[in-house]
């Protein structure tokens, strides 16, 4: 396998195309695979720093368990044992540390103190348009201790109104780092869009930067004539009246409601089998119990509908996927209802995981863009998948 740490882009590049379809081969290429090696590398030193600032060096030197270890650091153990035991998989993964076969980890040596502005510097002349994932992670690194004691929620940290601007800047089409995920669910939404006239339900559109990539997409592939209606949903009421002033200009017939995935879909205006296609980008991770949302999607899909997701996905179990960084702050990300087979953790699902959540929900004709199971043999810290599935009837 290829270490992405130590490989060239272009070589990750070149082995990525060679196990993904040509329709992808555009999006990962070394504007994108370089982009992601250096935010790999930035956020791992700004995990060192935080670790460095919580405390936590002492405490490794003598090793323990993750929640040992924030019992003695004093850190608050609600909040703080999912992205601690984050921050401790990722430093092993990268040798920082030893990680025990019980569970328990162990500094090796002294942790290094690795500035992360030359890697900032390397983004700037490589692509400042990937820059907003950097100053997300910033203000997220900024208050990481404070939340680890206890002393600021995330939601507080991540969503306060001044901090509208990163999110607007982070959810652009323009951000290759977050782009991806729209590119890809668009390509996936085309390719699977039933030829038949389309009705479509987008969940947690955020700020309308996945709607635009999918119409843009469909427009150039000859396919709005088949659109019916696009039903663009969110529940943050500031992210959906921004979504709505960026796309209630395009010609297509866009409608724009709220709608929250942990509630029965009925009881707000979505009717079973009222849809042809429930689209969702990086959104579906965050439902508070996966396979009753997954029923709510299943009900309102008419008869063999179709399912179309685009997520960053955990390429095996246990492994840390950089976006996690900054979404572990949010209680809804980290927490939601677990189940040992289903659901066993917060945060992103592995392949495996995926098929079998839709499986139990009530789905068939799973299917991946790309095949991850492929493309995390030569790229290990690959973590973007559309995922196609039918209603079961």
């Amino acid at each position: 396998m290829i270490e992405a740490q130590a490989t060239a882009p272009e070589d990750v590049a070149a082995a990525v195309e060679r196990v993904v379809p040509p329709s992808l081969v555009p999006l990962f290429d070394g504007r994108f695979t370089r982009s992601h090696l250096l935010f790999d590398e930035y956020i791992f030193r700004l995990t060192l720093d935080v670790v460095a600032r919580a405390g936590l060096d002492e405490c490794l030197a003598d090793g323990g368990s993750v929640e040992g270890v924030v019992a003695r650091a004093h850190l608050d153990a609600q909040c703080s044992t999912v992205p601690i035991g984050w921050m401790f998989r990722r430093l092993a993964a990268r040798g920082v540390l030893a990680r025990h076969t019980d569970g328990r980890f162990r500094a090796k040596d002294a942790l290094p103190a690795l500035d992360p502005q030359p890697v900032r510097a390397e983004q700037r002349a490589h692509d400042p348009a990937s820059l907003p994932s950097y100053a997300l992670a910033d203000a997220a690194a900024a208050d990481y201790p404070a939340f680890l004691r206890g002393e600021r929620r995330g939601e507080d940290i991540l969503l306060a109104p001044a901090r509208m601007p990163l999110w607007v800047a982070y959810f652009s089409n323009e951000n290759i780092l977050y782009a991806i995920n729209n590119l890809v669910g668009a390509v996936a939404l085309e390719a699977w869009m039933p030829a038949e006239p389309t009705t479509i339900l987008e969940l947690g559109g955020g700020l309308g930067s996945g709607a635009t990539a999918a119409l843009d997409r469909l427009a150039e592939a000859g396919r709005l004539p088949a659109l019916r209606a696009y039903r663009f949903t969110e529940l943050v009421p500031a992210f959906l009246r921004r979504g709505q002033r960026l796309l209630q200009q395009r010609p297509e017939p866009i409608s724009f409601d709220a709608l929250d995935m942990n509630r029965p879909f009925a009881e707000q205006g979505v009717a079973p089998g009222s849809v042809s296609v429930v689209y969702a980008v990086n959104t579906l991770h965050v439902a508070h119990d996966l396979v009753f949302t997954l029923d709510q999607v299943r009900r309102a899909l008419g008869p063999h509908g179709q399912l179309v997701i685009s997520e960053c996905i955990r390429p095996w179990d246990g492994h840390t996927v950089y976006p996690e960084f900054v979404f572990n702050l949010l209680e809804t990300f980290r927490a939601p209802k677990l189940d040992p087979t289903n659901r066993p953790n917060g945060g992103f699902l592995t392949p495996e995981q995926w098929t079998s959540v839709l499986t139990v929900a009530g789905f068939d004709d799973i299917r991946m863009l790309p095949d991850i199971t492929r493309v995390r043999q030569v790229f290990p810290s690959f973590y973007v998948a559309a995922i196609g599935a039918r209603r079961s009837d």
